[in-house]
């Protein structure tokens, strides 16, 4: 463990310890920079190739990847032998392809695998001879890439598939690369055991070893498939009679980002307390954490969903999940205080001491949300926002017809009138609302403009109106307002001009001839409001008198309060009938 970062019992971050070796039992292998690595080679890899789809990739572990070369590979070959661009043979597709003109192949310094007994060495390359040459080529090209960009050696197998090349790269080491043709496969699997072979090494593994007394390929192909299927079932013996023969249908799977991420630690002593397992967690939680930074956690990239505990008391194992709640961040506290609750509810299960084993994972990975924006995004500052402003405006500084033919908002004056005019009916000394708000105030009483802007902004009057007539006045005064912004600008452009005018002889007034019609409804307005109040008041006399009646004949006292309920302010009845 000397050349190892480890972190060790209490401290919050990996480090190089000199005397780690001496500390087994409170120490614990860090792998972060050996993570930090095999990123920068993936990187080089995906370099070296060509981008996707052609490009497949899949990380396998911290130091091992799969490459499905089939398209660069197939691309390669149609470019050196052109004479495979053109159509089959009698336009038959199962037609054979012709021969390869090349006799000879050189492997340059490639470990090759003995063929099978029935091949040898001076029989013609075929096509499939010429894939795994062109194959290798990529992979040497590969395999310098990482060498002089990273200085780092590796090893390669090639071959049809991913169980074959697997074993392929560990066969010879260090920095060599193995090619196990099609015309060798037999004689490469015959030597292996195995339990060497993926998803062949564990319990599956130990079963077959039981059952049929080897662990050797070579003495298991001579088990017929119904005595595999007999003793292993049907899927699983024909997927172990398959395998062993060097068939593998899985794909490479272009997937390079992690599901998981686990932080465990075996002890030798084991521990006995509570505050010794919490010590470990906090351990845990730091180096998961780093590795969620990478990952980019904190930039809402990717984010895990749940936490796992496992607990190994001597031969039990017990395991808590729970969830990251959604609404949090995710942060070294949070992960901790899961934790935390986990080993408690493991304890008050059932004998939890001595620990043999503690792990700690989190899973359920998930993108974050992309192309969100802050509020800051959708608004313009400095020189931009200068330039949008001159877009929106005319040469003279005015806003432009675009922003002039958009309807008018209702302004903020008519509400305050609305409100201010609640409660009373309207008065004798009411005015017109076309007068207060035409923006041509100073035809009441003054012939001069220098009143126009006074009385623009000068408040309503003492009447007030009745709440039927309310939408009426807001639509006029909605109207009023856009007459209103069009004479200032009338007047900060300077302009004079001779306005039409009328006398209405109802109000004594000298009023624009542009506002006759709206006046003349204004009055009309005002008759029929004098009119609903006169009637309402009436229906409300008699209401009352016969609230009264009733209570000098033994009405009770409820009834005669829910039938003479006092009016609120502003508020009248309508007739009907």
């Amino acid at each position: 463990m000397q050349h190892v970062a480890t972190w060790k019992e209490g401290d919050a971050k990996w480090a190089y310890h000199e005397d780690a070796f001496a500390h087994i039992a409170t120490h614990k292998v860090s792998l972060d920079p050996y993570r930090l690595e095999s990123r920068r080679i993936l990187a080089c890899i995906k370099d070296v190739l060509p981008a996707p789809p052609v490009q497949r990739v899949e990380k396998a572990s911290v130091d091992e990847v799969f490459l499905d070369l089939s398209a660069q590979v197939h691309a390669i070959i149609l470019e050196r032998y052109p004479e495979l661009n053109g159509p089959a043979p009698y336009d038959d597709p199962t037609e054979c392809l012709p021969r390869p003109p090349t006799t000879a192949l050189d492997w340059n310094t490639d470990a090759l695998v003995d063929l099978d007994e029935d091949q040898t060495e001076d029989d013609d390359p075929d096509w499939d001879d010429i894939t795994m040459l062109v194959g290798s080529e990529i992979i040497r090209s590969v395999r310098a890439a990482i060498r002089e960009r990273l200085k780092y050696t590796c090893s390669a197998g090639i071959a049809r598939n991913k169980m074959i090349a697997k074993l392929g790269s560990a066969h010879k080491k260090p920095n060599q690369q193995t090619i196990v043709r099609n015309r060798a496969i037999q004689q490469f699997m015959s030597g292996f055991k195995f339990t060497k072979i993926r998803n062949l090494g564990g319990k599956l593994g130990e079963d077959i070893v039981s059952k049929f007394r080897t662990e050797r390929v070579e003495a298991l192909l001579d088990v017929s498939l119904g005595q595999l299927k007999s003793k292993l079932g049907d899927d699983t013996g024909s997927w172990v009679h398959e395998i062993i023969r060097g068939e593998d249908t899985s794909e490479v799977n272009s997937r390079t980002q992690i599901k998981s991420m686990l932080s465990a630690k075996s002890f030798r002593p084991t521990i006995n307390s509570f505050e010794q397992a919490v010590g470990w967690l906090r351990i845990f939680v730091a180096d998961i954490f780093a590795r969620l930074v990478e990952e980019g956690v904190l930039e809402h990239r990717r984010r895990p969903k749940t936490v796992n505990l496992h607990h190994r008391q001597g031969g039990q194992m017990r395991s808590r999940q729970a969830p990251i709640p959604l609404g949090r961040a995710v942060d070294e506290i949070v992960l901790f205080d899961i934790a935390k609750n986990l080993l408690g509810q493991v304890i008050v299960d059932g004998r939890a001491w001595p620990c043999a084993n503690l792990q700690l994972s989190v899973g359920g990975f998930e993108e974050g949300p992309t192309g969100n924006r802050g509020i800051g995004g959708f608004l313009v500052r400095g020189d931009e926002a200068k330039a949008v402003k001159h877009l929106l405006q005319d040469g003279d500084g005015h806003a432009s017809a675009n922003s002039d033919s958009r309807p008018e908002k209702r302004s903020k004056s008519s509400i305050q009138r609305f409100l201010s005019r609640q409660g009373t009916s309207l008065g004798e000394n009411e005015e017109d609302p076309s007068c207060d708000h035409s923006g041509l105030g100073y035809l009441r009483g003054s012939s001069s403009p220098t009143n126009a802007s006074s009385d623009a902004h000068r408040p309503e009057s003492n009447g007030n109106q009745q709440m039927p007539l309310d939408l009426g006045r807001t639509e006029t005064a909605r109207l009023d307002d856009g007459n209103e912004s069009s004479h200032d600008d009338m007047r900060s452009k300077g302009t004079t001009g001779t306005i039409e005018t009328y006398f209405c002889e109802d109000c004594d007034k000298t009023l624009p001839s542009a506002s006759k019609t709206e006046h003349q409804d204004w009055h009309f307005a005002k008759s029929v409001a004098a009119a609903e109040t006169e009637d309402g008041s009436t229906t409300t006399q008699a209401k009352s008198t016969v609230a009264v009646g009733r209570r000098k004949f033994g009405a009770s006292k409820t009834t005669a309060t829910q039938t003479q309920k006092r009016m609120e302010k502003g508020q009248s009845r309508l007739a009907f009938g």
